[in-house]
């Protein structure tokens, strides 16, 4: 089959590799039919090299026709048309019963000390094959694989992987009180979801905060008050000036360590490309290499005895946090990869009944066949030609 694999930093091919096959009773095979293309995506694009391996097959956002079921797969059949959640969840063990699939014992990366098995995303994870392929072996399908009607276009469904649970669970984690005020930081496909699910869920004020232009027309069209931070000199003071002087009630971090803040940050993430894998690893895990603006600007905003939701992504592991201003302020702060099966009984009647109300149907702006995949990796980490969401499709086979 064809896949998008990962050779190096920047350097993405369409190989020809191995058709998976069933290994456990507990697997189905999917034929991919559309895979997003993710933010974090770019992170092993650019600068988690040394967690990679030459042939690792990437991609978390998948959807498709089933193909093939182990012995133990039930819940779906060959024809079915499902999403593939990006974590790798049994169902069944302590901590998926309590809603935490992306903490699913069953799948914990033990060797990394890490929480369940990702798709296509680094050693750390479980170096499982990911999805922007013609097919995906679906571990633990048993009860990951989400059963969706036929009929719409994937564009109606695909987001379930990962865009869509991750934005719900952003906007659960921060608590917004009905009718209250929420900021967004970072305006990309995961931040412009959450403020669309915020608005929808009731929040009386979203405020988004980007610098990419379209980025922030795309969000005012949807009724966000959208802020470019190139034209501010005082963003925080800007923000509270628009909150009673209070701040909001709640932040979302949807920018992770992606953000514009410290050179030193964006230095050590570049140096940790350029040494050895074992050294650069280990700098990444320990050193503290993140760009920690926008926590520190979310910690600044927020009201006193506000929430903050972190849905960015932070890889390093010593990075100071303002511990004394955390505690003063009183602020409530949850964060965590998306426990995507929790959540879908609450977006799926959105995506089924009449209408559109999250937008999902044109939320993409580029599907490109799985040929292309590496001109959209290199569209999307360039921001070119109005890049926002990219969709992969694999041609027939």
């Amino acid at each position: 089959m064809k896949a998008l694999v990962w050779h190096g930093k920047r350097d993405v091919r369409v190989d020809t590799v191995a058709d998976p096959t069933i290994q456990d009773p507990t697997d189905a095979i999917v034929r991919i039919t559309s895979s997003g293309v993710c933010g974090s995506d770019l992170h092993l694009y650019e600068v988690l090299g040394p967690f990679m391996s030459e042939g690792d097959i990437i991609g978390h956002e998948p959807m498709g026709i089933v193909e093939e079921v182990g012995s133990a797969v039930t819940n779906i059949a060959r024809g079915d048309r499902v999403v593939v959640p990006f974590q790798i969840a049994c169902g069944h063990c302590f901590m998926c019963g309590q809603g935490l699939h992306t903490q699913c014992e069953t799948t914990q990366v033990r060797d990394h000390k890490m929480g369940a098995a990702l798709f296509g995303y680094t050693r750390l994870y479980g170096q499982v094959p990911g999805g922007q392929a013609e097919y995906l072996r679906v571990p633990q399908a048993q009860f990951g694989p989400i059963k969706v009607p036929q009929g719409p276009a994937d564009d109606r469904f695909v987001y379930l992987s990962d865009v869509l649970p991750t934005a719900w669970q952003a906007v659960e984690y921060a608590a917004i009180p009905d009718g209250g005020s929420v900021v967004v930081l970072g305006l990309g496909p995961i931040g412009d979801m959450s403020a669309r699910v915020a608005l929808h869920r009731g929040a009386g004020r979203v405020i988004g905060v980007d610098l990419v232009p379209e980025r922030l027309e795309r969000a005012r069209a949807n009724g966000v008050q959208a802020l470019n931070l190139r034209e501010h000199d005082d963003i925080a003071e800007t923000i509270r000036e628009l909150t009673d002087r209070r701040g909001p009630d709640s932040v979302i971090d949807a920018v992770g360590m992606e953000a514009h803040g410290s050179p030193f940050g964006k230095l050590a993430q570049q140096m940790a490309t350029l040494i050895p894998d074992s050294l650069a690893a280990k700098m990444m895990e320990r050193a503290g290499v993140d760009r920690l603006a926008a926590i520190h600007l979310a910690i600044d905003i927020v009201r006193r005895g506000g929430t903050i939701s972190l849905i960015g992504v932070y890889g390093g592991m010593a990075d100071p946090l303002p511990m004394l201003t955390l505690f003063d302020k009183q602020i409530q702060l949850r964060m965590g990869q998306a426990n995507v099966r929790r959540w879908v009984d609450d977006i799926l009647p959105l995506l089924t009944g009449d209408g559109d109300p999250l937008g999902v149907d044109d939320f993409a702006t580029h599907r490109l066949p799985l040929e292309e995949g590496p001109r959209g990796y290199e569209m999307f980490q360039k921001k070119q030609e109005g890049t926002f969401k990219i969709l992969l499709q694999p041609a027939a086979v």
